[in-house]
Formats: structure tokens, C-alpha cells, sequence
């Protein structure tokens, strides 16, 4: 799907759609938070100041990137969303999302957000698999994808470094009908 054709994917209050230049104040105005850097996977000493060129840095990689959305919450810019690795023969493809402020963890905006892409991939896209990699210590973001059905497929040992420590991904999958029968799509 081309970021022409993308959809808007709205649950009220929350809009996934495409990204556009100006929204790059908004990616600005959330900033590098060390938290959210370390769930995905980056050391606090890591985390630099959001300049304006990696704002527009951002913004105009999720323009290019298919299959991309940014992620709205009440009018404001709080992540982004994405389905990448999709092969349409067999029907697969990854997904990464984020949330990228530390004050909306924790309200249930990432299972909504998850339910309104798990439809969009299972339904109009008609994926039978989506597949994802969390860092082990996101018991956050795993708790979220456990509630809307993702299960621990593995995982790859000592493939994050996080500082000078090492840590495994967990690999995580759901099918089309383990969704649907769940009630959930």
C-alpha cells in the first residue's frame, strides 16, 4: 500500500493516518524521552536532543515509508505506526509502533492502536500473519500485545545492546483466525 492509498484508521478520539510535513512540529514538541528510548532498546547515554532536522528527519521517513502511519491523539502527534517486511504471497508482514510519550503509557492507547492495524492487516490487507520483536524488558508493550492476542513464537538471544548489556528480543505472532476467534476483529 502506498502512502497515497493509506487509510485513515480512527477509534475516536485516536486517528492513525498519513504523515505530512507539518508534523514536524508536533514530533518537536514530544521530543527524545530516555524512557520510551529505552524500551526500544537505546542506553539513556544515548539519547541526544531533538534537533529540528531529525524532526524533519522523521516526519519525511514516515512520508516515504509505505504502509506508515503517525498516530493522533486528540488532535496531537503521539507516535507512529507501521507494517514493514510484507509479503504478499504469503500473506505476512511485521509491525512496529510507538508511542512516544511517556504521560500517555499506560492508557490503553497501544491496544487501540493494535486493534485498529490488526484490522487494517487482517481485514483490508488480508494478511493470514503479523509478526513482531519486542526487547525483553518491555513488559509494557508485551502485556499489550498479549491482551489482543500475540503469543511468544521465541526468541533471539543477546540481540539488543543496551549499554554494555545484552538482551534477547522475544519474536511474537498472530494469525487472522486466532484474531477473529478471540472476538476481536
Amino acid at each position: 500500500m502506498t502512502q497515497t492509498d493509506l487509510p485513515i484508521l480512527e477509534d475516536g478520539d485516536l486517528h492513525l493516518r498519513r504523515a505530512r510535513a507539518s508534523d514536524v512540529q508536533g514530533r518537536l514538541d514530544l521530543g527524545t524521552s530516555p524512557e520510551i528510548a529505552h524500551m526500544f532498546g537505546v542506553h539513556s547515554d544515548d539519547c541526544t536532543v531533538l534537533t529540528q532536522r531529525s524532526a524533519e528527519d522523521w516526519v519525511t521517513s514516515r512520508i516515504k515509508t509505505p504502509n506508515c502511519w503517525v498516530v493522533d491523539h486528540q488532535d496531537r502527534l503521539i507516535g507512529d505506526a507501521f507494517f514493514h517486511t510484507v509479503d504478499t504471497h504469503d500473506r505476512r508482514a511485521s509491525l512496529a509502533l510507538g508511542i512516544l510519550d511517556p504521560a500517555l503509557l499506560g492508557q490503553g492507547l497501544g491496544t487501540r492502536m493494535l486493534h485498529l492495524l490488526l484490522n487494517q492487516g487482517f481485514g483490508t490487507m488480508k494478511l493470514h500473519r503479523i509478526a513482531l520483536r519486542v526487547i525483553e524488558y518491555n513488559a509494557r508493550a508485551i502485556a499489550a500485545y498479549r491482551k489482543v492476542g500475540f503469543v511468544a513464537e521465541g526468541r533471539e538471544r543477546q540481540s539488543a545492546r543496551v549499554g554494555n548489556i545484552w538482551y534477547d528480543d522475544i519474536i511474537m505472532g498472530l494469525l487472522a483466525p486466532e484474531y477473529r476467534r478471540a472476538g476481536a476483529a
